[in-house]
C-alpha cells in the first residue's frame, strides 16, 4: 500500500529506523486513503554532540573533514543520500529526516574548542555536505552564519556546498574571506525544469533563483562553481550540457557532478517517488541504473559510488569532460590557503616564542 505524496514534502513515507527494536507493516484495511491530511510542520530538536567536526578517510572527496549544523534537511529532496543517517537518531528516514530535524545551538563555541586543540592540523572545512548548512530554518536560527565567523577569525579556510540562495545573507563574510583563498562555494542544479524541481526537490530554491545565487557571488568575488548532482539516467541527464553552460554564463569557474546514490531506504523512497511522479519512466531509470551499478540499485565501494561503471559511466564522464572544456570550466577542487590559520586564542606574536 502507497502512501499517497505530501504537498511541500518529498516523501510521505515514514519506514522505521532499521535499529528499532519492532518494525511497522502497512496493510490495506479496505478503507480509501485520506490525502486531505496537512503536511505536518518542522520540528527542531537540541544535537547534543560534543564535537562538530567530523572526519573521513574517503578517497571519493576532496577533504578529510566537515561540518553539518542540522541533522535531518527540510529541503525534502527525495534522493538525499544522508536520508538513512536519520535512522541513529531513532527516526525514520522517510519523512522525519525532512520534517524533525536536529540543530546545534552550540555549534561555534565547539568549533572554537576544537580548532584551538593543540593537535589540531589545518585543512579545508567541508560546510554542508550530508545536509544543506542553509536549509530553511537557518534563517532564523543562523547557526552557519555563526559557524562562518569563526573560520573568518581564525582565517581557515572551507568549501561549501548548498542549493540555497540564503548563501547570499553571508555574502559579507565570503567576501572577505574570498580577498585570502579561504573559501569556495559550490551550487547545486540539478534539473533547469521547474516541474521536476518542484517534486524532486520540493523546498529548494527554484532552478532559476539557484542559477541568480551563482551570479550574486561571482560578482562579490567568491569563488562558486555548480554542481550537477545527482545525475540520475533518463531523468535529468539529458540536461548535463545546458545546466553547466547556463551556470558557466552566470560566473560558475568550476563545476563537477555525481551519480545518484541509493544506499538503504533511499532506493524504496526513491522508487516510490518514481511511481507518483514519473511512472511512465520508472521502470526505464531504475533499469539504467542498475547499469551503473553492476546490476545493483546502489553501489557502496570507494572509487565506484560517485560515478559508477559500464558503458553509460564512460560516456557521462566524456560528455562532462568536453563541456567543461568548451566552457572553461575548471575541476571543482580549488587550492586554498592553509597557512595562515590562526587557532583561536592565539597571537601571531605568540606564535614566535
Amino acid at each position: 500500500m502507497n502512501t499517497p505524496p505530501l504537498k511541500g514534502r518529498g516523501t510521505g513515507e515514514r519506514p522505521d529506523s532499521r535499529f528499532a527494536d519492532w518494525q511497522r507493516e502497512a496493510c490495506d484495511d479496505g478503507w480509501p486513503v485520506q490525502d486531505d491530511t496537512p503536511a505536518p510542520a518542522t520540528e527542531l530538536m537540541i544535537d547534543t554532540a560534543r564535537s562538530v567536526i567530523s572526519y573521513n578517510q574517503s578517497p571519493d572527496v576532496p577533504f578529510d573533514r566537515s561540518i553539518n549544523p542540522y541533522r535531518g534537511c527540510e529541503h525534502g529532496c527525495v534522493y538525499c543520500f544522508a536520508r538513512p543517517s536519520h535512522a541513529w537518531l531513532g527516526l525514520s528516514p522517510g519523512l522525519d529526516f525532512e520534517t524533525r530535524l536536529a540543530w546545534k545551538p552550540d555549534a561555534a563555541a565547539r568549533l572554537r574548542e576544537e580548532l584551538a586543540a593543540r593537535s589540531y592540523r589545518c585543512a579545508p572545512i567541508a560546510l554542508g555536505v550530508n545536509t544543506d548548512a542553509y536549509q530553511p530554518v537557518e534563517r532564523q536560527l543562523g547557526i552557519t552564519r555563526e559557524i562562518l565567523k569563526v573560520l573568518d577569525a581564525t582565517a581557515h579556510p572551507v568549501v561549501i556546498i548548498t542549493k540555497s540562495a540564503l548563501i547570499e545573507r553571508d555574502i559579507d563574510i565570503l567576501s572577505t574571506m574570498s580577498r585570502r583563498r579561504l573559501v569556495q562555494v559550490m551550487v547545486s542544479v540539478t534539473t533547469l525544469e521547474p516541474d521536476l524541481a518542484r517534486t524532486l526537490e520540493p523546498r529548494a530554491p527554484a532552478p532559476h533563483r539557484r542559477l541568480r545565487t551563482i551570479a550574486a557571488l561571482a560578482e562579490a568575488g567568491v569563488p562558486v562553481g555548480v554542481l550537477f548532482a545527482p545525475l540520475i539516467p533518463a531523468l535529468n541527464d539529458a540536461e548535463m550540457e545546458t545546466v553547466l553552460a547556463e551556470a558557466a554564463g552566470r560566473g560558475a569557474s568550476t563545476a563537477g557532478y555525481g551519480l545518484l546514490r541509493l544506499p538503504r531506504e533511499v532506493g524504496p523512497l526513491f522508487e516510490g517517488w518514481l511511481r507518483d511522479h514519473a511512472p511512465e519512466r520508472a521502470e526505464h531509470v531504475m533499469s539504467l541504473l542498475r547499469q551503473l551499478r553492476g546490476g545493483r540499485v546502489n553501489d557502496p565501494r570507494f572509487g565506484q559510488r560517485m560515478r559508477g561503471t559500464g558503458l553509460f559511466a564512460d560516456l557521462y564522464r566524456q560528455r562532462f569532460a568536453l563541456a567543461c572544456r568548451q566552457l572553461g570550466l575548471a575541476p571543482r577542487h580549488l587550492a586554498l590557503d592553509t597557512e595562515g590559520f590562526l587557532p583561536p586564542g592565539d597571537t601571531r606574536q605568540g606564535c614566535l616564542f
